[in-house]
């Protein structure tokens, strides 16, 4: 089941990525995460109330609130360094974050067979190769290599410390819940900061949102719900077997968001995300066949 559960989750992750990326066209990147998680986290405590998950609070939670502190700095990070560019280089270069899970899972000591090995190295070049790296054009810029390597161990740090939140299936909803409600509160606080930074942007946005039609407003809710069940399935991945194994499966979401472009866009693959496509899946395939 952690083949399985880890690829629902990228699928997920992935939607999730082409959804919001369509949605900061019109709003805000903030906007977009601020609201998109609201969605999710009053969706998420209308869950938990009615299954009884307060039931299972633990100390564990204890790592759903760091990943909830974490992740939106390294969401921002993460949308700093888009925008700092080439998105062609930042995208992929993200991906690196998979090493955290990896890493963790090999010290708590699990120990991939020969076929796992081959097929996390198949997979995380694929993956790389998926995001379309630009390897010529302009230069990156500082900045945004490390804003971005930042962004990718924040991304790692909270697929690890997810996989910690709790002992069961029983208590997934509820540390879903803590990571969402930190998620709010750090990021409601640097859009506070942003609106007094640039009120008329903001102002804008918030007029905009405010006549905004059911369907914008479904959008943003399927964003955040899609992110928070992503962050589920990878949850219970990470329960099911080996954590490396989960997180390398559930890193092949730049596939999806290329593809969904790809089909839902119009937009051409390049013939080196075509290639890391086909290595990322086949690269799946030798980790779901173990």
């Amino acid at each position: 089941m952690t083949a399985v559960f880890a690829l629902l989750s990228s699928v997920l992750w992935g939607l999730a990525d082409f959804g919001g990326g369509l949605l900061t066209r019109r709003l805000p990147a903030l906007v977009v995460v601020v609201a998109s998680q609201a969605a999710a986290a009053l969706a998420l405590l209308v869950a938990v109330c009615a299954t009884g998950g307060f039931a299972h609070a633990s100390v564990h939670l204890l790592y759903a609130v760091g990943a909830g502190l974490i992740g939106p700095i390294a969401m921002i990070a993460f949308y700093r360094a888009l925008a700092l560019g080439p998105m062609g280089v930042v995208s992929p270069l993200a991906t690196v974050g998979v090493l955290v899970p990896v890493g963790a899972g090999l010290a708590l000591g699990e120990r991939p067979g020969t076929l796992q090995v081959l097929g996390i190295a198949v997979a995380a070049v694929g993956v790389v190769l998926a995001g379309g790296p630009q390897l010529r054009g302009e230069p990156v810029q500082r900045t945004a290599v490390l804003l971005t390597l930042v962004a990718a161990f924040g991304f790692g740090a909270v697929m690890t410390l997810m996989a910690e939140a709790t002992t069961g299936a029983s208590g997934v909803l509820l540390a879903l819940l803590v990571q969402r409600c930190c998620n709010l509160l750090v990021g409601g606080g640097a859009l506070v900061r942003a609106a007094r930074r640039e009120p008329e942007r903001y102002r804008r946005a918030e007029l905009r949102l405010s006549l905004a039609s059911r369907r914008m407003v479904l959008a943003l809710a399927g964003v955040g719900i899609a992110d928070v069940a992503a962050n589920g399935a990878f949850v219970l991945a990470s329960q099911a077997g080996s954590m490396a194994v989960a997180a390398v499966l559930a890193s092949l979401y730049p596939v999806v968001t290329a593809l969904a472009a790809r089909y839902l866009l119009g937009e051409r693959l390049l013939a080196v995300q075509a290639a890391g496509s086909g290595l990322a899946l086949a690269g799946a395939i030798l980790l779901a066949a173990h």
